[in-house]
């Protein structure tokens, strides 16, 4: 004996940013960001990465591409939950403390890149909730497969699934205000 009616599925459809975009449903600011968009938006953003780092004096580049940036789902959940904590009241140095014998900044993100077309898919799935409870705009890039690819370029690296754009007034968070401004997806915090 089968199971009956096994193209059916029980479960609800998702309702995940990323999902959204991979299912083509058109939501308010759960568009993917794809094609001639994506590649207006990397250049855009690169030029000022480019910029930023010629005037950066004397850091190696590693270092002032971790400044500018959170790389990685880790370390975008990390610095997501370290804002949450911030928000709270809570003391997010006496962790950092205990583990490293000195307080880390608390440090904000202005908006977070994701590759919505990675595989596994869960590996992303609760970026956009927790980034969405602090009000950090989400974007979803996809192209084709290779979303982490192009996420990658724009920070010197091979992939990169998630990269946060960190809130340090820097050209880089012009460039990026600018866009999220163009394209309806900034979230006035005023």
């Amino acid at each position: 004996m089968g199971r009956k009616n096994r193209g059916e599925s029980k479960r609800p459809p998702s309702t995940t940013l990323a999902a959204a975009c991979h299912d083509g449903q058109e939501q308010s600011r759960a568009e993917c960001v794809q094609g001639k968009k994506l590649t207006e938006m990397l250049q855009m953003i690169g030029r000022e990465v480019e910029l930023e780092r010629l005037s950066k004096g004397g850091i190696p580049d590693k270092i002032w591409t971790k400044q500018q940036f959170a790389i990685g789902i880790n370390d975008v959940t990390r610095v997501l939950e370290r804002m949450s904590r911030k928000e709270k009241g809570l003391q997010a140095e006496k962790d950092s403390a205990a583990i490293h014998h000195r307080p880390s900044p608390l440090v904000s993100l202005q908006a977070v890149l994701v590759a919505s077309d990675c595989t596994p898919r869960y590996l992303t799935h609760h970026i956009p909730t927790l980034a969405n409870s602090l009000g950090v705009p989400v974007v979803p890039v996809r192209d084709y497969g290779g979303g982490s690819l192009r996420l990658g370029e724009l920070v010197k690296l091979k992939t990169a699934m998630a990269v946060g754009v960190k809130a340090r007034g820097s050209r880089i968070n012009k460039a990026m205000e600018e866009f999220l401004r163009c394209e309806g997806w900034w979230v006035s915090h005023s």
